[in-house]
């Protein structure tokens, strides 16, 4: 049988027994004695003894985790906070149309119903509407879009039953929308196997291909996520060709564009631009490509 030899837990100071050759080599490691798992958590966890602010319990809590303010539990902090924080009281305000007293729980609201505010701020006539979308025209050089004017889109879609009819009855023609669009993806594919987003871009890379003009598609622009639609190389020159379908249809595209010009500018890139114009009526396209490609083709 082993032989025993006391020795003391070192969290509760409890005589305890283990074998001499454990104790004999826990002392030359350096390690400690316990009675149990709890003391040599205990012993091992740095904690300090607080007192709840809220109900007055002691409790223990890590170094770490010891705050400004600490509470025994989250009823106890829930507690003390809403004592310290009270619910603020929804405040009346008369409102401004009729001047009927009413409640005012978030925000700032000058009526008390929807009947006051449309009755203080009426909805804008036909001729009010017009007006309004031809001065915005006027401004803007072209036909707005819907969310540059949502602050009456509601009110034209009720009067004229869409922005479009409004957009005619003022005198103009409507942007094309979505389903009629030029650019409208076909996922086609190219005499030479490129394949292209839409019809128009079709169009372009065969012309491209009968005039033996060697390209390549998506072509990256330097340091940027931006792809060009096709790349030339000339002669060690590199070309870009973009067709931008959507110029002028939509603010975001036109950004998009301009920075596009910007960095070609910026690293001297010959940039060919290809707008609808230049391809539909298809009796003038052979004319608008020969002239936009003139210096490579002499080439």
């Amino acid at each position: 049988m082993a032989k025993l030899k006391k020795v003391l837990c070192k969290n509760c100071k409890r005589a305890i027994y283990r074998s001499v050759g454990r104790v004999n080599e826990n002392f030359k490691l350096g390690n400690n004695f316990y009675c149990s798992r709890k003391c040599e958590s205990e012993y091992k966890t740095k904690r300090k003894k607080l007192i709840c602010e809220n109900c007055g319990k002691p409790f223990k809590r890590e170094l770490s985790q010891i705050s400004a303010h600490n509470f025994c539990s989250q009823s106890c902090a829930a507690i003390a906070n809403n004592k310290k924080f009270p619910k603020r009281k929804a405040k009346m305000r008369a409102c401004i149309k009729c001047g009927r007293q009413f409640l005012r729980r978030k925000g700032y609201f000058k009526y008390c119903s929807t009947e006051c505010k449309n009755k203080a701020q009426p909805r804008p006539s036909l001729q009010g509407l017009i007006k309004i979308i031809r001065t915005k025209t006027q401004e803007l050089g072209r036909v707005p879009t819907r969310r540059e004017l949502k602050n009456i889109n509601d009110s034209c879609r009720k009067l004229f039953g869409s922005w479009n009819n409004a957009v005619l009855a003022a005198g103009f023609t409507p942007n094309r929308s979505h389903d009629n669009r030029m650019y409208k993806r076909a996922n086609a594919k190219a005499i030479d196997g490129h394949l292209c987003d839409s019809v128009s871009e079709l169009i372009i890379d065969n012309w491209l291909t009968k005039n033996k003009i060697p390209h390549e598609r998506n072509m990256p622009y330097p340091k940027t996520n931006h792809k060009a639609d096709w790349g030339i190389n000339l002669k060690g020159q590199v070309i870009f060709v973009e067709y931008f379908g959507l110029a002028n249809d939509s603010s975001r595209y036109d950004r998009s564009i301009k920075k596009k010009k910007d960095i070609c500018r910026k690293y001297k890139i010959k940039l060919i631009g290809i707008y609808p114009k230049d391809l539909y009526p298809k009796e003038f396209l052979e004319d608008n490509l020969k002239n936009k490609f003139k210096k490579i083709l002499i080439a």
